[in-house]
């Protein structure tokens, strides 16, 4: 695999219970929040980690190039560095690149090159594949994390950013200085690898272009959703369950046209049980989605949050099997697996809500804003 070795530190042979945390913030004004407050929410959860993986996504946050790719490339060394910058080079008008600013810790190691790129894909290569943008530039990116050995690009969307790595979540977001950062909307994640290893590319959040995965949980049916998704030119290489949700968010969504209500009723499809009381119109949309994309069903215990370009969405398997809540207060939004989360940047927050098993829970930017 083109990106194993990023990082360098492994989760080892044993096994651990899954405890991850997720949390997410939003400004539906299109407001700007500090990176500072994500990483003040997702703290509180701490001994929901062990220090193997930790990351966040923000939205919002790079408005003076928000027409731009914004890639960002973990790299094992040098020459990789050099191979993908070629590369890059052949595709893009490379508009702006640079090392991504960190704060050295002791308590983060094994740290690998970290560049960003803000692109523009080549007016005459777009002629010459005949294909749109996002399309173009989602080839690209697996194009480079399977076949460029030692570089991963593990952001790859527009006015947004990934930021993660091996570590406990609050240290890898002083690491990668988050405070300062703004952005309409946050989302944080701290992992606890259960049959996957703890590296760098293996911590959540996953991307690809605008859309971002922070996943709580175990996907049982990896295996059959991974077959069914790499028939359409993805490829599921990064050691994890989570990335193929994001796979199958991005075929569904943006290739299949479907909305995030019909999605989430494809991946945490309701009980054939329960299709069979719904009001005829209904019922015949959800059984044609579930005949249609029966092996994009995931299966397992899950809550995620996903991100994507002017909001957010949460959502739990259809069996509720693992904790999810948000709240409000005034035009800003909620997510986290604890309560005390939401309670530690908005002690005042009202309306809490736990969303019911395969209920997707949106919230969008207001009249377009960001």
């Amino acid at each position: 695999m083109a990106g194993e070795g990023i990082g360098g530190q492994r989760e080892g042979a044993f096994r651990n219970l899954s405890g991850c945390a997720i949390c997410a913030i939003f400004e539906r004004s299109g407001g700007g929040i500090s990176g500072g407050d994500i990483i003040r929410s997702i703290a509180v959860m701490h001994d929901r980690s062990n220090g193997l993986g930790g990351g966040f996504a923000g939205y919002g946050i790079y408005p003076q190039y928000k027409e731009l790719y914004a890639f960002h490339v973990f790299y094992d060394d040098p020459q990789a560095k050099s191979e993908c910058e070629r590369y890059l080079d052949s595709y893009f008008d490379v508009v702006n690149l640079s090392k991504i600013p960190i704060r050295r810790s002791s308590k983060i190691t094994d740290v690998p090159m970290i560049w960003r790129y803000f692109l523009r894909p080549l007016k005459t290569k777009l002629e010459e594949y005949m294909v749109g943008e996002d399309d173009y530039t989602c080839r690209r990116v697996i194009s480079i994390n399977t076949k460029i050995r030692g570089a991963y690009v593990f952001s790859s969307g527009k006015n947004m950013g990934i930021f993660k790595g091996v570590g406990f979540p609050e240290d890898i977001g002083e690491f990668y200085r988050l405070e300062e950062y703004e952005g309409y909307g946050w989302t944080a994640h701290g992992r606890y690898p259960t049959n996957t290893p703890g590296w760098w590319g293996g911590a959540h959040p996953f991307g690809l272009l605008n859309y971002s995965v922070v996943h709580n949980g175990e996907i049982s049916s990896y295996d059959a959703n991974r077959r069914f998704i790499e028939m359409f030119g993805y490829r599921c290489n990064l050691q994890t369950d989570t990335e193929v949700i994001t796979y199958i968010i991005d075929y569904l969504c943006r290739k299949q046209g479907l909305t995030l209500e019909e999605m989430s009723a494809v991946i945490a499809a309701p009980f054939w049980s329960t299709i069979e009381r719904m009001p005829p119109e209904k019922a015949r949309l959800h059984s044609y989605l579930r005949n249609l994309y029966s092996n994009l069903l995931v299966t397992g215990p899950f809550s995620i949050v996903l991100g994507f370009d002017g909001g957010l969405m949460a959502l739990n398997d259809r069996l509720k099997l693992r904790s999810l809540v948000t709240a409000e207060l005034g035009t800003r939004v909620f997510i986290a697996s604890e309560e005390a989360a939401i309670r530690a940047v908005a002690p005042d927050a009202g309306g809490v809500y736990a969303p019911k098993g395969g209920e997707p829970f949106i919230v969008r930017l207001e009249g377009g804003a960001a």
